[in-house]
């Protein structure tokens, strides 16, 4: 899946990002970073609603390519900058982690065994 289908799949709003053409092999689901460090493999898109640049410098450590941000939250501009000097997607979407998580898993993408 690309970023741009799960982009059109979660109705969401791009925040950071300009190539939606990026293959992403995985998603996964997760306030917590490290359970991301710990679980997380392959090129994947993040799901939180943890909104810290924990959660891009955790994204660009495990390659992630786009990380998403759930419950319509607020993103601080910091948070967006540091993302676009990694060259990590930013998307936001109105949706809880559960629904945007089943909508992706719906929409195709899956986890991996053992993944969050």
């Amino acid at each position: 899946m690309t970023v741009k289908e799960a982009a059109q799949i979660l109705e969401a709003e791009v925040l950071v990002g300009e190539n939606l053409d990026v293959e992403i092999k995985t998603a996964c689901g997760s306030d917590m970073m490290s359970d991301v460090l710990a679980f997380v493999k392959d090129q994947a898109l993040l799901l939180t609603g943890l909104c810290n640049p924990q959660v891009i410098r955790t994204a660009e450590m495990m390659d992630m390519r786009c990380v998403v941000f759930v419950r319509g939250k607020e993103v601080d501009p910091e948070i967006l900058e540091l993302a676009r000097s990694r060259d990590i997607i930013v998307l936001k979407t109105k949706y809880r982690m559960f629904t945007a998580c089943g909508l992706l898993y719906s929409g195709g993408l899956r986890g991996e065994s053992g993944s969050l």
